[in-house]
């Protein structure tokens, strides 16, 4: 393979954010990570698709209803595609985000695992994790609220 193909897959990966790509040409490949070696989350077992909370992306402060006795409002951070979510960069890594901590705007929330691609999702407004709504390793769909952050 060609070393300015790797040099511009590397500007592409860095670009776009995603944390790992992979690219087999004939019986050459290519494995390139942001994480360096440091182990990714793969599940284990794969979790039954949960039922979606769906908030337009482009609607930042709502109420929706998390179940029937409560409403949660707030802004929400919301997949921006289907996957899997994690809390953490590892299984035995802390969780990036917890209930009660500040953020920052630009700061990772999660992992959102999407075709073998662990990619990292940031928070779009500074303020106060309120509610997490998911659970780690658990699907969620697009445009599905993972996050309430005031």
């Amino acid at each position: 393979m060609d070393i300015r193909k790797v040099k511009k897959l590397m500007e592409l990966l860095e670009q776009s954010g995603m944390a790992e790509i992979e690219i087999k040409e004939g019986e050459e490949s290519v494995k390139i990570s942001r994480f360096g070696n440091a182990p990714l989350m793969t599940p284990a077992v794969y979790p039954q698709p949960a039922p979606a909370i769906v908030t337009p992306s482009n609607v930042k402060t709502t109420t929706m209803a998390a179940d029937k006795d409560s409403e949660v409002s707030g802004n929400f951070i919301s997949s921006p595609m289907v996957g899997t979510y994690y809390s953490a960069p590892s299984p035995s890594a802390k969780p990036f985000v917890t209930v009660g901590q500040h953020v920052n705007k630009g700061d990772t929330v999660c992992i959102i695992e999407a075709m073998k691609i662990m990619n990292q999702i940031e928070a779009d407004l500074s303020g106060t994790v309120v509610e997490i709504l998911v659970k780690d390793g658990e699907a969620v769909e697009f445009g599905q609220a993972l996050i309430v952050i005031q």
